[in-house]
This record gives structure tokens, C-alpha cells and sequence, in this order.
């Protein structure tokens, strides 16, 4: 029945490799993990196992960002993929997942309506008016999933998600635990638990606590394709070539990024001078600690661009 599927999770459709990575794989590999740090990169970029098995490269780009993101998650911190749309991160956290865990389907999607139950737990409700509360009650969510049993959650759009939503990250990712008040009890993390979040653009400041307790990795246009210029990535489609991950981030001005927008003062007429249109705003208040993480971080990815142009 597999020939009929559109698309098959990664763990299945490069199941042979994976299994001979596995079988010839004789590194030390961190608690949880089914490959070792060496043999995932070896997944990723492509090479051949021990027994003489090709494996082919699911991402072609900078083999150091791979390295970094596979060092990131032998840690106890979780992985923040950072890029512009179509370079290529949620395939990497998808094969990242399948490699590391065997398990590439517990992910939360996103959006401006994605509930804080999709991040902690829900509810049975029949179960629960009958019995009231109790375990079988509980509807677990990718991330208590993943918790439970030591494997890796992937958190797709991040800073789309209401910040109150996101709030619900932060004792997770601090205690490594997950409170359940309504049965007196908590979930703890086993270890190999980690993080995969990604986000296209940066987050408000309430939304920098939870952005800041993780490792940013900074994915860029394919060459070629955009304002990313060097150091692009590549997402390979299983049985076809390489196609530019950025291909689908097309933009009106013809150079990728948002098409431009209008920007119009407050109570007068528009300015003829576009260089003048924003106005600067006084910054008050402090940064919290996780905020000046965020700072230093964003500011290291922005320099590290700036230098490779």
C-alpha cells in the first residue's frame, strides 16, 4: 500500500538506509539516539555505510551547518532553525528526527489559531464527564509524546503561534518537565528529548524567552535564487535532482523576500523623500536575560550574513 502514498515520512522512505547506518554504525551515539552524531551527518549529506550501501544526500548545502545542528541537539538545549521561507528547514528537522529518533511525525504546525493544548495536553471530553479527570482521559500532544519517550518534537512556524501559546514552551524547556495540574502529577523528559523550532521571521519581544533558551541555526537562499546568495541550501526530492530550496520563496520585486509595502504617517501626506518614511521610536525599559540572548544571537546570524555577501 506504501506505492500509493504521495508522501512517505522520511523514516520509511530511506528506511534501508537508515538500517545500515544503524547496523554499521559501531560510534558511541548519545542517549536515546539510534545513529550516532557521525552517522547522521553521514544521512544528511550523503556518503555509504559500512556494508558498501549508498546513501544518498538529502540536503546539499553547508556540511558545517549540518555539524552545528546535529552538535546542537547532543545538548540539552533545544534547536532553532532560523531562514527565509524555502530554504529547506523543515526538510532538515524532518530527516534530523527520522535519524536521531526513527520518528519524524511528532510535529506541531503553527499558525495564529494553533491552541495551547497542541503544545501540553488535551482532553478526552466523553471520557473525561464520565470518569473524571485521569490518565486515560488525557490526550497527549506531540510534544508529551516526545517527552515521554525520549524522541525529538518539531515545532513548525514558532513566532506564528499566539505568545501566550508560546508560553506554555518555557517550563519545558527550562525544567524539562510538563505540569498536569488536573491530575496532580507532571511529565518529565527522558533523555534524548530535544526540540526542533522554526521560524521565517523574528519575534516581538514577549516572544524572546522562549526563542532565547535555544541554539540558532541560520538557513540561507540557494545561490542564485535570491538575496541569500552564498551558502544556500539545497532540499533533494527523493528520486529526482536537486532543486533550490528557495525556488518557492519568489517574491513581485524578482529578487525573493516580501513584495514592497506602503508606509503612510500618521495625520500627514505621504512623504515624496521613501528614505524618510519610518520614524524612529524612543526605545525604553531593559532586557531580560533570555531578551539579550535573543539580541546577541540575532545580532551574530546578521553579522555572519553581512560578511559572506
Amino acid at each position: 500500500m506504501a506505492w500509493r502514498l504521495q508522501r512517505r515520512h522520511a523514516e520509511e522512505e530511506y528506511a534501508h538506509e537508515l538500517a545500515a547506518l544503524v547496523a554499521g554504525d559501531d560510534r558511541p551515539r548519545p542517549p536515546g539516539w539510534r545513529l550516532s552524531p557521525s552517522a547522521v551527518v553521514t544521512y544528511l549529506l550523503g556518503g555509504e555505510a559500512a556494508d558498501g550501501t549508498p546513501i544518498v544526500p538529502k540536503y546539499v548545502g553547508s556540511r558545517r551547518l549540518i555539524e552545528v545542528a546535529v552538535a546542537t541537539l547532543t545538548t540539552d538545549r533545544a534547536l532553532l532553525l532560523l531562514g527565509v521561507p524555502g530554504t529547506a528547514k523543515t526538510w532538515v528537522s524532518e530527516h534530523l528526527a527520522a535519524a536521531v529518533s526513527g520518528d519524524s511525525t511528532l510535529l506541531v504546525q503553527g499558525t495564529a489559531g494553533t491552541p495551547e493544548e497542541a503544545i501540553r495536553y488535551g482532553w478526552n471530553y466523553a471520557r473525561l464527564l464520565a470518569d473524571g479527570p485521569s490518565r486515560a482521559a488525557l490526550v497527549d500532544s506531540p510534544v508529551l509524546r516526545a517527552m515521554a519517550t525520549g524522541g525529538i518534537a518539531r515545532i513548525e512556524e514558532l513566532t506564528r503561534m499566539p505568545s501566550d501559546v508560546q508560553d506554555s514552551l518555557i517550563t519545558v524547556l527550562s525544567e524539562r518537565t510538563l505540569p498536569v495540574p488536573e491530575l496532580t502529577a507532571q511529565v518529565q523528559a527522558r533523555k534524548g528529548f530535544k526540540h526542533h523550532r522554526d521560524r521565517e521571521r523574528p519575534g516581538p519581544g514577549r516572544q524572546r524567552a522562549v526563542l532565547g533558551a535555544a541554539a540558532p541555526v541560520q538557513h540561507r537562499r540557494a545561490a542564485g535564487t535570491g538575496r541569500g546568495g552564498r551558502g544556500g541550501g539545497h532540499r533533494v526530492a527523493p528520486g529526482g535532482p536537486a532543486r533550490p530550496g528557495a525556488r518557492a520563496a519568489a517574491a513581485a520585486r524578482g529578487r525573493g523576500g516580501d513584495p514592497p509595502r506602503r508606509h503612510d504617517l500618521p495625520g500627514t501626506a505621504r512623504r515624496r523623500d521613501r528614505g524618510r518614511a519610518h520614524q524612529a521610536q524612543d526605545a525604553s525599559g531593559t532586557l531580560s536575560t533570555a531578551e539579550a540572548i535573543s539580541v546577541v544571537t540575532n545580532g551574530l546570524a546578521l553579522a555572519t550574513a553581512l560578511r559572506r555577501r
